[in-house]
């Protein structure tokens, strides 16, 4: 089976659909998948709800497909660099389901190992517990958090084989495991693909097994905020 693809565009080829469930890598813009949301935005699948950390910066990632208005709502942890994610929720035009971090990934993880829920104690008495089951335990109060499975994944790593065996580089590996591993299909832009067998097993982060589709592309490597210091004068 061959994975690898020439491009963004043909490796999402038949997958789109307005109204589907999409899963995605990354971490403010650190190990985001930005050609695989291009090429979303280049589609105009509408109605999309997106399960990401966050909602990228106004103009790229994420921030691309909201304003495009091709995002219905947004499952995320963390929405506060995109002006224009603000406006839309505050206007009432974005549904927002927030999740704390460490929630959203394990809800990630555990639509992935097949487990459909699992109770925390993280949320409770707070609006994220609102409407949710609660359960008591050793006399603790816990809350019901749901697995996620998206219709699609898309993650970004650094490294590949042609069996979509991924290595991410440091913390660009996030969010992109559990994001991988939750989606009926996954797709994978990567920065190199090298030869098969070339990958030391035991420094693959995901398994090929999770990978149905893979890319190689150029990236640009963003920071949301630079802060720098003044040189003192000697």
């Amino acid at each position: 089976m061959n994975k690898v693809y020439p491009g963004a565009a043909a490796a999402l080829s038949g997958l789109l659909q307005d109204g589907m469930l999409i899963a995605a890598g990354g971490f403010g813009l650190c190990g985001i998948p930005e050609l695989l949301i291009a090429a979303i935005r280049d589609a105009g699948t509408r109605n999309l709800t997106i399960a990401s950390n966050n909602a990228g910066v106004d103009g790229f990632g994420l921030g691309v497909l909201l304003e495009n208005r091709q995002v219905r709502k947004m499952m995320s942890s963390y929405v506060g660099e995109n002006a224009e994610f603000m406006r839309q929720y505050l206007s009432g035009e974005l549904e927002l389901e927030f999740n704390p971090q460490g929630t959203l990934a394990e809800r990630m993880r555990a639509g992935g190992a097949g487990i459909p829920g699992f109770y925390t104690r993280t949320g409770v008495g707070t609006v994220i517990a609102e409407g949710k089951e609660h359960h008591d335990f050793d006399g603790e109060t816990y809350v019901l958090e749901r697995g996620i499975v998206a219709d699609l994944s898309i993650v970004k790593a650094w490294k590949a084989d042609p069996s979509g065996n991924l290595v991410f580089r440091k913390t660009a590996r996030n969010f992109n495991a559990p994001a991988a591993t939750c989606g009926r299909v996954c797709v994978a832009e990567v920065e190199e693909i090298v030869p098969l067998g070339s990958l030391d097993p035991d420094a693959i982060h995901l398994p090929g097994i999770y990978v149905h589709r893979l890319i190689q592309g150029p990236h640009e490597k963003r920071i949301e905020q630079r802060t720098v210091r003044k040189r003192e004068t000697v």
